[in-house]
Formats: structure tokens, sequence, C-alpha cells
């Protein structure tokens, strides 16, 4: 660990001897939301003359449908499951979530339709079910795991957690890039990983309020700008934003990463204080308090809010 860094946690440490059962800290922030679905739908199409909305023009065809089960189509060399919903929708729409694809259609239109309708679409279906499969190997291989010794980044570095029993408490040591963990239960006990994970976030979060708080005001300084105030976020896929009339949001999970990454982060909603856009006049106002903007905006893409440690 460089010295830098190690000044930079002790300073906190030093900050903070957080007691995890008080109530230190009060962040305005809204819940984690769920992770949005893509949908589709297809052009409205008008039902058939004389047939009522509940009833099928192919009573054969429907009478074998299990609505709400599993179904399969082969898509060339694919065999894609979906799931079957009716309702009053005048069109067949298409939903990719966490259980895989499924389809609402109007209660007249039959299988088959239902099938070619599939098959129009299954370039667009097979595309977002691959981000989703992605996306949910990214999120099960960044399940953090309670067990003492496993690690966690904290200014980019891997800390290795210590589980003690004791007063909830958590310290940082710096020389031994070490997270020690206090805690009223064993790690035997059931209540274990919950009362962990629940005092980590906190905790995780009180440290990010404190280093963001600390940055935010020099580097507003350099730049000549203020802000309203500053507010802890926990969007799924953004770092940071900043309003119009100057309320400025900073992922939590920013701990995690490079100090001189969170530095960037709040040159650049800082510098949205001037420039409200991404103009080539924007990035010349954050290269002013940080001329190396390109290389760590490069950097940052390759990092995933959703690749973090989840808790």
């Amino acid at each position: 660990m460089t010295a830098n860094k190690a000044s930079f946690l002790s300073h906190l440490q030093r900050a903070l001897q957080l007691d995890l059962f008080g109530d230190l800290f009060v962040v305005e922030r809204k819940p984690d939301p769920k992770p949005s679905a893509p949908r589709q739908g297809l052009p409205r199409r008008p039902k058939p003359s004389g047939v009522s909305p509940n009833a099928s023009p192919n009573p054969q065809n429907n009478s074998s449908e299990s609505e709400g089960k599993l179904k399969k189509i082969l898509l060339g060399d694919v065999v894609l499951e979906y799931t079957l919903r009716r309702s009053k929708r005048r069109s067949i729409g298409f939903l990719i979530g966490d259980e895989g694809l499924r389809i609402t259609a109007p209660r007249w239109v039959n299988l088959s339709e239902i099938e070619q309708a599939i098959l129009e679409k299954q370039e667009w279906i097979l595309k977002h079910l691959r981000a989703k499969r992605e996306q949910q190997s990214q999120r099960q291989a960044s399940q953090l795991r309670f067990e003492d010794g496993a690690t966690i980044p904290l200014l980019g570095d891997a800390f290795r957690m210590r589980f003690e029993l004791g007063r909830s408490k958590i310290t940082v040591d710096h020389g031994t890039t070490e997270l020690r963990i206090q805690l009223p239960v064993d790690t035997n006990d059931p209540l274990h990983e919950t009362m962990c994970r629940t005092r980590l976030k906190a905790w995780l979060q009180q440290q990010a309020k404190l280093i963001f708080s600390q940055r935010m005001p020099e580097l507003a300084e350099q730049l000549g700008v203020d802000y309203k105030h500053m507010q802890l976020s926990s969007a799924g896929t953004r770092w940071g934003s900043c309003t119009s009339n100057g309320v400025i949001r900073l992922n939590w999970r920013l701990v995690h990463l490079e100090p001189d990454l969170i530095d960037y982060v709040i040159a650049h909603e800082l510098a949205h204080r001037i420039e409200m856009n991404h103009s080539p006049a924007f990035w010349a106002t954050v290269e002013r308090i940080y001329p190396r903007y390109d290389e760590a905006r490069k950097r940052l893409k390759e990092v995933a809010v959703a690749g973090l440690p989840q808790l």
C-alpha cells in the first residue's frame, strides 16, 4: 500500500470509531432500484371481426395452452424457453427478466401467431437474453463471502476481513491491509452474515461520506464553483449526477475504487456546475482540475457498478 493511501486511511480511522449500533449519520437517498427490464411490443393489430375479446379464433390451437408454464420454440440451433401470459393488452409484449423471456399476449391471438412474432423478434430477444445472463453472472461472481480471510476492495486495495467476537465495531489496519469486524455473534451463528452485511454496508457508506465531504470542497474551490449539497447514491449504473440547482449525488460504492478515480467522478460532477452537458467546453472544464481525465474515464468504464461487492 502506498504511503498516500496509508495516510488517507489512517486519517479516516482517527475520524471515525464507528459504533454500528448507533445511528451516527443520516444519508438522504432512494432505495436501490430494481434492474429495469427491456420491453418491446409489436404494433397493435385489430381484433378479428365477430370475435369477442375473451374468445379464441382457433379454439383447438389455444386449448392446448398451459398459461404461465414454460414453452419452447426452436430458433435455428437454439431452443428458446419462454413463459406465456394472457392479458387485455392489444399487442404482443416481450419482457426479459431474471427468469428469462416472458411474453404477454391478447387472448384473441393464437399460439402460431405468437410463435411467428417470436421469430420476427428473435435477434432482439437473443441479444437481450445474452446481456441478462452476463449481468447475472457478473452479479453472482461479485457476491461477497462473509468468511474470515475473504477480501473486499477499499480505495483500490484488497483488504482481508477478520471477524472477532465483541462489541459491534469495524476498524481498518492499513499496515496489514485488514478490515477487523467485531460482532456480538460468532461466525457460526445463523445471524452472522445478515448482521455483518448490514453493519459493513453502513460503515462503507460512512467512509464514502467522509471521503466525499473532504474532497468536494477542495476540488470545488480549485474550479471556482459552489454546490448546494452532496448526497450519497445507490444507483445501479451511475457513478454520480448533478442537478441544475446544485445537488450532487455520488455513488457510495466509489469507496471501493482508487482515490484518483473518486477525484475524477467528483471533478466530473462539479464541472456540470459550469456546463450542464458533455460538450468540448465541458471536458475542458474537467481538465482544469483533472488533467488526466481521459485516462480516468477509460479506466472507470472498465469498472461496472454491478461488478463491485454486492451488499
